[in-house]
């Protein structure tokens, strides 16, 4: 098999054909505020509004602060926490999960990231439920454990839904997971309203400040490209266990033109006012930052990992480099900033390959469709 192989697909249904209504069960590791989160949150939410049955269930207990869980009881959904803490408090959780799930009977039992996989899958089985469904959201390249585990209880889950085609291939070779059980969603948004030419000279790195985003990389190239635009500066948005150790790296010729804001409730809003957004990772899944830069017409520079090119289609090549390649990172960045038209082409360019392909409607439908396959 190829690297560059399509994995099955879920096709959007006949609009004219009622999916019967369904009991799901959610079940996610946290629900602080992150791009799995978001968009866990927004298919949960969009299922319920189509008349679907759902109940969450979080592993951790309920976030202190901006999170997720507002959101989802606005919109009228049970939000269960299993108050999983730390080893201790994991068999008690597990308890209390298998329980819930006994009493709520789901046709399907649907989970995000890796605990909650392993976990869930688990409860779900000894709970009785039928229809185990596992999503992997990122190629998981640091903690290979997770991998065993993951296929040591494959013969539990019906089906893997993988966030890219990239991610499906990883988690055949690597993953050693089964190519039958194996099928590709990949993420969508609401697409944003077109704006106004408003932004100002900034260009925006968003993310956790750790080995995965890649960001210590991206402030050793600062050097290579950052001294070469006037009156620009770069935005780090995000926060993390690298933080001060970055913040310490910077040169002193460049403090004034780095600016690392922390953990920002607004930071589409930060995205969509900058001129280019920068991925830096070393791996990922479906990079939903990404999604979000393209949804507001932005052009992007960034690395070549999991999920990138099939977001970025056809125009990728101009707007990525491998992870570590400094000389090619620093011209991208300064052949688009430096050449506005190309700039705005690549920005409408992304923009409407998000209209056209990656709608967090088209989303939803495939996960509906899918999810009804398997319990039909």
């Amino acid at each position: 098999m190829t690297a560059n192989r399509i994995y099955n697909r879920t096709l959007i249904p006949n609009s004219e054909f009622r999916i019967p209504n369904l009991k799901l069960a959610f079940c996610i590791t946290e629900l602080n505020i992150g791009g799995a989160e978001r968009i866990f949150c927004e298919l949960a939410i969009r299922l319920f509004e189509r008349g679907h049955s759902v109940v969450v269930y979080s592993l951790q207990s309920c976030p202190v602060g901006v999170s997720c869980v507002s959101q989802l009881e606005l919109a009228g959904i049970p939000v269960k926490f299993l108050d999983m803490s730390g080893v201790f408090s994991l068999f008690s959780g597990f308890t209390k999960l298998r329980k819930m799930l006994k009493e709520q009977s789901p046709d399907v039992f649907v989970s995000f990231m890796f605990h909650a996989n392993f976990l869930g899958r688990l409860a779900a089985y000894f709970a009785g439920v039928e229809h185990i469904v596992s999503c992997i959201r990122v190629a998981e390249r640091s903690a290979r454990w997770h991998l065993f585990l993951d296929r040591w209880t494959s013969r539990l889950v019906e089906k893997y839904i993988c966030v890219s085609d990239s991610v499906a291939e990883f988690s055949k070779t690597i993953g050693g997971l089964s190519e039958q059980k194996i099928t590709v969603i990949q993420n969508g948004v609401t697409i944003a309203p077109e704006l106004k030419d408003k932004t100002v000279n900034r260009i925006i790195f968003v993310g956790r400040l750790d080995y995965q985003k890649g960001v210590d990389w991206l402030v050793q190239t600062l050097p290579t490209w950052l001294n070469e635009l006037e009156n620009y500066e770069l935005a780090i948005v995000g926060d993390g266990i690298f933080r001060k150790k970055l913040e310490n790296q910077i040169d002193n010729s460049l403090k004034r033109k780095v600016k690392f804001l922390g953990w920002k409730e607004n930071a589409i809003d930060l995205i969509a006012e900058s001129k280019m957004l920068l991925l830096t990772s070393r791996w990922e899944g479906m990079p939903n930052v990404l999604l979000q830069a393209m949804n507001y017409a932005k052009p992007v520079v960034a690395t070549n990992v999991e999920g990138v090119a099939e977001l970025l289609g056809d125009y990728a090549e101009q707007q990525t480099c491998q992870f570590g390649d400094t000389k090619i990172f620093a011209k991208k960045i300064l052949n688009i900033i430096n050449d506005p038209t190309l700039a705005k082409k690549l920005g409408n360019e992304n923009r409407m390959r998000i209209i056209t392909e990656f709608s967090i409607d088209k989303m939803t439908q495939q996960y509906e469709q899918l999810l009804f396959e398997i319990v039909s």
